[in-house]
C-alpha cells in the first residue's frame, strides 16, 4: 500500500511531506518543455543534446507517476479534503 508521504518524513497528514500539487505542476512543464528542446536538438544535429533532453523528460515523467500515487493515497486518507497548489 501506497503511503502519501514516506515513514520517519518530517511532515504529517495535516502538514504534507512535499507541496504534491506544485510538484505535479513543475514535473508536467518540465515534461513539456524538455519534448519540445528534445525535437528541436534532433532537429538541429545535436544528437548528445536531444538524448539528454529525452533523459530528463524520463525523470519527469516517473516524478509524475510517483506524484499521482502519492496524491491518490492523500485522498484515501482525507476523503473530500481539497488541497491548494502549494499543500
Amino acid at each position: 500500500m501506497t503511503r502519501s508521504q514516506p515513514r520517519r518524513a518530517r511532515g504529517t497528514v495535516g502538514h504534507a511531506y512535499s507541496a504534491l500539487n506544485m510538484r505535479l505542476l513543475l514535473a508536467g512543464f518540465g515534461l513539456v518543455t524538455m519534448t519540445v528542446f528534445a525535437v528541436l536538438a534532433f532537429r538541429a544535429d545535436l544528437v548528445w543534446l536531444g538524448v539528454l533532453c529525452v533523459v530528463f523528460a524520463v525523470v519527469a515523467v516517473v516524478d509524475l507517476v510517483i506524484i499521482q500515487r502519492r496524491r491518490a493515497a492523500r485522498r484515501r486518507e482525507e476523503p473530500g479534503a481539497r488541497h491548494s497548489l502549494f499543500e
